[in-house]
């Protein structure tokens, strides 16, 4: 299975500078791996140490939050469009 893959600006120096990439994977950790294997250091900027998603990273496959749709097993299909995006917060 192909996915498109979106990078945010902060992890595009591991793409060399591309906004999207193409990845493989049936599920999202196999995609990772995918996507580290052709843009290697990107999966340690998504996962922790412990090998979870980080606190401050959002993944969306399609319009799906993984986390709600099991999380590194959640399923990629064929074609799918997912979106790795960092947590913003601020205020005064």
């Amino acid at each position: 299975m192909t996915a498109s893959v979106r990078i945010p600006t902060i992890l595009r120096s591991y793409t060399g500078g591309a906004k999207e990439v193409e990845a493989d994977g049936s599920t999202l950790a196999q995609l990772l791996e995918s996507l580290d294997a052709a843009h290697p250091g990107l999966k340690g900027r998504v996962l922790d140490e412990n090998g979870a998603l980080r606190r401050f990273v959002n993944i969306y496959v399609g319009d799906e939050d993984v986390r709600f749709v099991g999380g590194l097993e959640a399923a990629v299909a064929d074609g799918a469009k997912v979106s790795i995006i960092p947590a913003v917060a601020g205020g005064c």
